[in-house]
């Protein structure tokens, strides 16, 4: 996903700086991998030519010069359309985990290990997220429940992996 349109996004909550508009975007959509600075200033420039932001303010303080943006009205047509727009599933064959253990399979390795060692970084995965659903806010508790949901998936594929695995012997 790129982080354009998101940043977009929070922008029509309230305009703010880039610096601000990282920061809610790293808590809310990048958990685990922070978004560059340079992509967020890039995406604000972009979003000016485009028209769909606009500098309302300009800020001179110690150092460079700090502009606050707005959302504009194209701004929001634009958000509106790609919240609307369906997107095409990922192709899940290739994920990582797929992937490992199909060298695994194919290289003599024990595949049987790798679906088990998976196994416990998933479980540990999933309680940590349990406890922190306990007290996360609806946004938090909302991408806890997505991740949860996909552990859960590629927990019943493990389990299946192993079964078709145990059948094949």
């Amino acid at each position: 996903m790129s982080a354009a349109l998101p940043l977009l996004a929070l922008l029509e909550q309230e305009p703010a700086h880039g610096y601000t508009l990282k920061q809610r975007y790293d808590d809310r959509f990048a958990r685990s991998r922070p978004l560059a600075f340079g992509q967020v200033y890039a995406a604000l420039s972009r979003f000016e030519r485009k028209g769909w932001a606009e500098v309302t303010e300009v800020e001179v303080v110690d150092g460079p010069e700090r502009k606050r943006y707005r959302i504009t009205p194209d701004g929001v047509e634009q958000v509106t359309a790609w919240v609307y727009a369906p997107q095409q599933p990922p192709e899940f064959a290739m994920s990582n985990l797929y992937t490992r253990v199909s060298v695994a399979l194919t290289s003599g390795r024990s595949a049987d290990d790798v679906l088990d060692q998976q196994r416990v970084q998933h479980l540990a995965r999933m309680r940590e997220l349990t406890s922190q659903r306990k007290h996360a806010d609806v946004a938090e508790q909302l991408a806890i429940t997505y991740e949860l949901a996909h552990l859960d998936a590629d927990l019943r594929w493990i389990e299946e992996a192993g079964t078709r695995l145990e059948e094949l012997r």
